[in-house]
């Protein structure tokens, strides 16, 4: 499954990003991804093939490092929070996600708890260069191709991405649940 995407990523040239519930994919350390595809097989019953699937997701990450790609991303907080591994392995996927914040192509934003919102938490999303969203379901991931539906997702977008703190604030979120790991 995550080759399927591969070339996708190859020819997109700006990602928009929710996520609600896990690091996105594409910010995702070898040690946090494994964990949670392991915790996604066992769930569904299906082979454990996650180390050929940690290795792909990685390679295909790679576009995270070339500048012809830009990406915008928005975390609800408790993202930060959930523990789909152990406080090592989330120490380090936090201290990746640090880093990342500090990439040219790259604008992460979090939503805060303490945040007044103008939308509610929604099911994860991508938008790949405003004509497709892979819109994620517990059983599946749905791709929406038609121009109104991709324009309600654009507006969704929008609205969470007003809602969240960039920059220094967010990076002290991060560093709070970091902290909070001791």
């Amino acid at each position: 499954m995550q080759e399927s995407t591969e070339s996708l990523y190859q020819r997109t040239r700006v990602f928009r990003v929710y996520v609600s519930d896990v690091i996105p994919g594409f910010l995702q350390t070898p040690g946090y991804a494994s964990a949670l595809l392991s915790s996604i097989a066992d769930f569904r019953g299906t082979p454990n093939d996650v180390s050929d699937a940690v290795a792909v997701r990685m390679r295909r990450n790679a576009v995270l490092n070339h500048g012809a790609h830009r990406f915008s991303f928005v975390l609800e907080e408790s993202v930060l929070r959930h523990r789909l591994c152990s406080a090592d392995t989330m120490a380090a996927q936090l201290g990746h996600l640090l880093g990342v914040m500090d990439l040219q192509n790259v604008a992460l934003g979090i939503v805060p708890f303490s945040g007044q919102r103008t939308v509610w938490p929604m099911p994860t999303f991508t938008i790949f260069d405003g004509a497709r969203v892979h819109a994620d379901t517990l059983d599946a991931a749905s791709t929406l191709t038609q121009p109104s539906q991709v324009e309600l997702y654009a507006r969704a977008f929008e609205r969470l991405s007003q809602g969240a703190v960039r920059g220094a604030a967010a990076r002290a979120l991060v560093a709070s649940a970091l902290a909070s790991l001791d």
